[in-house]
């Protein structure tokens, strides 16, 4: 399976208007401080929201939160439009069955199914990931050191051993790695990180460890930041 990083900016997007079958994935980033995505101004396009992504959307205090979200949701329905064959605002977004409780609480879904999704986002930096399988991605800027420090002992003992033995100034570089992986995988899973972080083991080192009934790959990522794709196998 390859994977190729598409960049979504403030024009239509090309390559969408295809269904994806099969093992095909679809990656895109974002600049989520652009002002036009995907040829809609963001603090225009409210309208093609829905009342739930409107109502959060207001929740936010600072301004510049409230674009990211904005442009980060807007690029999603704009994507999800152009594979479904469909305008953005007709989009209908559920909720699956959360993996832990079973209440209606998980991961967000496409009503009636065939596409699946993952949308991840970071300081000025969003991911969106589209396959007709299970898909979690995940982007992560490089956490402060005293980050690396409160989470240090949550993991899993051998991710902690690792950034332990590290050089201190690679551990900052080497826990966005590794919870870049972490999260994508549990975002596949819908589980997000209600049963704590310890696992899948995802390892830190230059290539991601084999986490079972999942491909786990590094994705490209601007400096200062970390982004993986967790993608469901066959049984």
């Amino acid at each position: 399976m390859s994977t190729h990083l598409n960049l979504l900016g403030g024009d239509v997007p090309p390559g969408t208007g295809e269904p994806l079958a099969g093992a095909a994935v679809a990656v895109w980033s974002l600049d989520t401080t652009l002002d036009v995505v995907g040829g809609h101004r963001v603090e225009e396009a409210l309208a093609l929201l829905d009342a739930e992504e409107r109502d959060r959307s207001a929740r936010f205090v600072r301004p510049v939160d409230r674009h990211r979200y904005l442009a980060s949701h807007i690029g999603l329905r704009v994507l999800l439009g152009g594979y479904l064959g469909t305008a953005p605002e007709e989009v209908t977004l559920v909720r699956d069955t959360c993996p832990c409780c079973g209440a209606p609480h998980g991961r967000p879904a496409v009503a009636g199914g065939g596409l699946q999704f993952s949308l991840s986002h970071s300081d000025d930096l969003a991911y969106l990931a589209f396959a007709a399988v299970p898909v979690g991605v995940d982007v992560e800027k490089h956490p402060s050191a005293q980050a690396v420090a409160d989470v240090l002992g949550t993991l899993h003992p051998a991710e902690t051993a690792e950034l332990t033995a590290a050089p201190e100034e690679e551990r900052q570089m080497l826990l966005a790695r590794l919870w870049a992986r972490k999260e994508a995988c549990l975002k596949g899973l819908g589980t997000g990180l209600a049963l704590g972080v310890a696992e899948p083991y995802v390892g830190s080192g230059s290539a991601p460890a084999e986490v079972a009934g999942w491909h786990l790959t590094d994705l490209p990522a601007p400096g200062g930041y970390a982004a993986a794709l967790a993608v469901r196998t066959p049984a």
